[in-house]
């Protein structure tokens, strides 16, 4: 639920918002006289259990297990997922794969969930390139070296829906992994599917128990600390 003005001026006596995601409006929470605050990533453990998940999809890729979750019926079946298929038809040893091993990968922007996932790369041999700032353009996604794979599990809006189809189409880019889509809930019949390339789960990047058990607590201090008159902590203020 979005916390917006309607439901925001509904409420008597409270002292402090906290959320751990995104829709506060820290503007309307302070004409209600209401202190505003967000729990950040890195202390409610979402930008760890992102930072796997990413790396979770660049496996699945590099591994051949796209297409398991694949919601569009393909006339070409049979080539859904080559490492199903070879399960169902008891073969060993295929699909080949590829590692991480060797790897470029680039991080666009770094915040606290690209900082996490840097520091997990890093024992997979690979070199890593980043840059503060987002991008996802027509043009961007062109200037990928061709076979490039492409993840993204932050915002859906930051890549150019158009831009990404077209090189998929083209064999340009050698793969999608998505946690997040330009409209959620993610519409199983958008054509994007029909790529066997595209790797997608449901934006459950931070959706784990070690994220929950963390911000569970940052609520429950926050909440002593409050009763007791004491600075707050692990919090960071939105107005």
């Amino acid at each position: 639920m979005r916390l917006d003005s309607n439901v925001i001026s509904l409420v008597n006596l409270m002292k402090l918002i906290m959320r751990f995601g995104v829709g506060l409006e820290g503007d309307v929470a302070t004409k209600c006289a209401i202190k505003a605050a967000r729990i950040p990533s890195d202390v409610s453990g979402n930008a760890a259990s992102c930072a796997e998940l990413s790396i979770y999809l660049m496996m699945g890729l590099l591994r051949k297990q796209i297409g398991l979750f694949n919601l569009i019926p393909d006339s070409h079946s049979s080539f859904l997922n080559e490492m199903r298929m070879a399960i169902e038809q008891k073969k060993l040893r295929v699909p080949t794969g590829e590692t991480l091993l060797g790897k470029t990968v680039f991080i666009s922007g770094f915040g606290n969930i690209e900082v996490e996932l840097a520091k997990r790369l890093r024992p997979f041999g690979v070199k890593i390139i980043a840059a503060k700032r987002i991008w996802a353009s027509h043009s961007q996604v062109c200037c990928q070296s061709s076979g490039s794979l492409l993840v993204n599990i932050v915002r859906g809006g930051l890549l150019d829906y158009e831009a990404v189809a077209h090189y998929l189409e083209s064999g340009h880019l050698g793969g999608l992994g998505l946690d997040v889509a330009w409209t959620e809930p993610f519409d199983p019949n958008d054509p994007i599917l029909k790529f066997q390339s595209v790797l997608i789960t449901p934006h459950v990047g931070g959706v784990t128990e070690h994220s929950y058990r963390s911000t569970a607590k940052v609520v429950g201090d926050v909440a002593l600390q409050l009763h007791a008159g004491t600075p707050l902590t692990g919090i960071e203020p939105v107005n």
